[in-house]
This record gives C-alpha cells, sequence and structure tokens, in this order.
C-alpha cells in the first residue's frame, strides 16, 4: 500500500479579492482532500502587487508555505519579512546577498518532510541567475532530507516552463507554474513520475484581466500609458492543483485541476474541475 501525501497549491492571490476568494473556497477544498500540505503563491497578496507581513500572516493562518516571485520586493517591508518569516520563499536563483530564503522544509504533525523549492524564469523576466543550474544544486541537496520535492517555478515562457519541467523529470516530485494567472489545461504525470502544469492560475477577482481592474486595464492598451493598476473585485475564482505523492518514492501518483467560481459578487459558486 502506497504511503501518499497530499499538496493543495493554489494559484497566485490578488489582492483584496483573493484573500477573499481563499477564506471562502478553501474550507471545500480541505473538506474534499485533507491535504497534507497547503500551498500558495503569494507575491500579488497585498494589493495586487507585493505582501506585507501582516498580509503574510493573515495568509498563514489558512496556508502553510507562500512562495513568490519577481513582485516578492514590490512592497518595501517584504524585505524585512522575509527575514524573519521561513514559511515565505524567493526565488532561490536571485543573488544570494537579499534577504530570505529559496526553499523550506515541512514537516506535518505526522513527522512527514516535504521540500518547497521556489525558482523564477528568465525568458521576458529578470536576467538573474539560471534556474536549471540553481535546480539541479538545490534538488540534490533536497533529496538528502526528503525524496517529496515541490517546484514553484514563476515564469512567463510557457517553454521555459516546460522545459525545466523535463528537467527535472524524476528529481522534483512536482514542477508547478506560476506568474500568469491564467490556469493551462496540460497537468500531467512526466514518465519519471513528477507532476507538472504549465500555470496553476490564479485566486482573485473573475471578471478581470489576470486579476486587475478590467476597465484599467482595457484603458491601458487604448492609451499606452502607464496607470496604477488595482485588483478587480467583480466576482470571484479559486484556482488550484492537488497532486498526489508517493512518499517512499517521491513519485507523483496523480494531479487534478480545480476551480472554484463564482461569476457574480454574492451570486453563488461553481465548480469546475
Amino acid at each position: 500500500m502506497q504511503d501518499k501525501f497530499g499538496v493543495l497549491f493554489l494559484g497566485d492571490i490578488m489582492g483584496r479579492p483573493g484573500r477573499r476568494a481563499l477564506r471562502k473556497f478553501l474550507p471545500s477544498f480541505l473538506e474534499k482532500y485533507s491535504p497534507s500540505l497547503i500551498m500558495a503563491n503569494g507575491e500579488n497578496a497585498a494589493g495586487g502587487l507585493g505582501i506585507t507581513g501582516e498580509i503574510g500572516q493573515e495568509l498563514l493562518i489558512h496556508v502553510d508555505i507562500l512562495t513568490s516571485g519577481n513582485h516578492i520586493w514590490d512592497k518595501r517591508e517584504a524585505l524585512t519579512y522575509l527575514e524573519k518569516e521561513d514559511r515565505l520563499l524567493r526565488p532561490a536563483n536571485y543573488p544570494p546577498e537579499n534577504p530570505g530564503r529559496g526553499y523550506f522544509v515541512f514537516e506535518n504533525s505526522a513527522g512527514r518532510k516535504a521540500a518547497v523549492l521556489n525558482l523564477q524564469g528568465r525568458v521576458f523576466m529578470e536576467p538573474i541567475d539560471c534556474p536549471f543550474k540553481t535546480a539541479e544544486r538545490e534538488v540534490k541537496r533536497l533529496k538528502a532530507i526528503t525524496p517529496v520535492i515541490l517546484v514553484d517555478f514563476h515564469a512567463e515562457a510557457t517553454s521555459e516552463k516546460q522545459a525545466l519541467g523535463w528537467y527535472l523529470d524524476g528529481q522534483a516530485s512536482a514542477v508547478i507554474g506560476t506568474h500568469t494567472h491564467v490556469p493551462t489545461a496540460d497537468e500531467r504525470i512526466l514518465p519519471g513520475g513528477t507532476a507538472y502544469i504549465t500555470d496553476v492560475g490564479m485566486v482573485g477577482g473573475y471578471n478581470s484581466v489576470i486579476g486587475i481592474s478590467r476597465e484599467q486595464a482595457v484603458n491601458r492598451f487604448l492609451t499606452a500609458r502607464p496607470q496604477r493598476f488595482e485588483p478587480g473585485k467583480d466576482g470571484l475564482v479559486f484556482s488550484a492543483v492537488y497532486i498526489e505523492i508517493d512518499m517512499r518514492s517521491g513519485k507523483a501518483i496523480s494531479i487534478r485541476r480545480e476551480m472554484m467560481i463564482e461569476e457574480k459578487n454574492g451570486e453563488g459558486s461553481h465548480n469546475h474541475s
């Protein structure tokens, strides 16, 4: 009999609507799956850009680990928060002089461990250290602690995400893409036993443009002028994946895409699986 380790990974939490969707929809998925570990990308949790200590602690009431990406630096106080809170990760391939860390080893009440590694892509993004070489180094080190290794790859290009999935196939338990806020329909188990999806999506305003007010986003494209963006508040969406992993081998058994939608605020919800 397999000793299964279940992971519920939530897409990027987008501002106040995302935090509201988290509180509203998470309980039903906890009841459905009873996950061993709950993760979420929190880099957009504060007003749609960045995270604060107060909001981080609010989220960590509901989830075990927060990952991030390029927007982790958008709130100045996040620099101090990263130094104090080990459960908030920043991409491991940023230069080591930056505060915070890129991995965390989670241990549940039963003593079972899982390692989480946060990486960021370079295509159409910051020219930071190589995510592939960083992944190889860190996964090798983490495998000495636990066979269960989960990677949040925060990247823009689908090709770069797919390439890292294949690169880590058989080494990581899962490679989960974040950043675009648009869920992809390519969840699968790769031949070596790694669960993969190009992007898990987001938790935020449903009738929006990647979580941003649709009126503001459209106006930006019409005028080509910079402007301040605010999170879209119309409707809610909760995007996630649930992954089952063999605790002994670290290989994924299954990956399931989940989405809960409230099309208009307060007007009922429906599930897309």
